[in-house]
């Protein structure tokens, strides 16, 4: 009998060491989750004009997402801005890109290829119209327009869609009551200093460097756009996107000489399809949100990007990678 005792401790002391052996793994398991993976491959990202806010935008975001997944080799392509960037998106040109809401709409309402397939990661920040003249100029309408030469973005640009829409709200046809030039921000300051054009429209983050240099080096102001709200509203489609909004005086201080100015808003979003992978959706939403004072810090429209109505992204469906990212940071 006292010989026996020794093979049933061994036993229960093996069994024993099995149970804490499956119990450690578990617990192995459970903190350090090997079988994790981190996003890799190549993403394009569609831009817009050179040295305008969606190029310096995504040249910061792609910092922040070699930071935050550094297996992901990002490429940024330049576009004339958000018509373009829709379109490149939509059939597999261009994997991630900023593009308005109103630029969007118009795409999914004609039917263009592949816009079912987009989706939203982010609401990010607004963009503001801005009607620039010379202060001397006798312009302070969009009806004053008339017969003068206007800078009106590039064909593809969301500033051209906006131009032609505030335009025939004030009751001008883009075509013929107005003498259409086909340029971006990139150059629009230049030929307004050489006196090419009388007048340009563009639609950006607060505030454009590029409108803020030219009140530095030359006398100009912007003109008042919030009165045509109800009846950009009245034209149906993607025009019930544009809300009324105020410039801050400080925007552009030297233009506005301490004084808002009443005009026109609409969001932009970050925008992908459903070809795109979850996982890397999620990360790079992640890195969107995560990154929002860092690059604020030198585009400052970036500041308005805020957690709580990031989700919106009126008109298109949230992409499923996206909404993981915003449940897992749900209170």
């Amino acid at each position: 009998m006292f010989q026996a005792l020794p093979r049933i401790s061994r036993r229960r002391a093996l069994q024993g060491s099995a149970g804490a052996l499956v119990v450690f793994g578990l617990l192995l398991w459970w903190l350090l989750p090997m079988g994790e993976s981190s996003p890799s491959g190549r993403v394009t990202v569609s831009t817009g004009v050179r040295n305008a806010v969606y190029e310096h935008y995504g040249k910061l975001l792609k910092t922040a997402i070699s930071r935050d997944m550094p297996d992901v080799d990002v490429k940024l392509i330049n576009s004339q801005g958000s018509q373009q960037n829709v379109e490149r998106v939509a059939t597999g040109k261009a994997d991630f890109t900023i593009a308005a809401a109103d630029a969007v709409e118009k795409y999914r309402l004609e039917g263009a290829p592949g816009a079912d397939r987009l989706r939203g990661c982010a609401r990010l920040y607004d963009d503001y119209v801005q009607l620039v003249v010379p202060r001397s100029s006798a312009v302070d309408s969009v009806e004053k327009l008339r017969n003068l030469r206007v800078a009106v973005g590039q064909e593809r640009s969301g500033v051209r869609l906006i131009a032609d829409r505030v335009l025939e709200a004030a009751g001008l046809d883009p075509a013929k009551d107005v003498k259409p030039v086909a340029a971006g921000i990139d150059t629009m300051p230049e030929l307004l200093k050489k006196n090419k054009i009388d007048a340009f429209f563009w639609s950006g983050g607060l505030p454009t460097d590029s409108v803020r240099e030219l009140s530095e080096e030359m006398p100009v102001r912007l003109v008042k756009l919030g009165g045509l709200v109800n009846k950009l509203h009245k034209q149906g489609g993607a025009s019930r996107y544009y809300r009324a909004a105020t410039v801050p005086a400080d925007a552009y201080p030297s233009a506005q000489q301490g004084s808002a100015v009443r005009t026109l808003a609409v969001a932009n979003l970050l925008v992908t399809t459903d070809r795109i992978d979850p996982e890397l959706t999620e990360g790079l939403t992640r890195s969107v949100i995560d990154s929002r004072d860092h690059i604020g810090a030198q585009v400052h429209a970036a500041q308005l990007v805020d957690l709580r109505t990031a989700l919106y992204t009126d008109p298109l469906t949230l992409h499923e990678g996206a909404r993981r990212y915003y449940r897992s940071v749900k209170p």
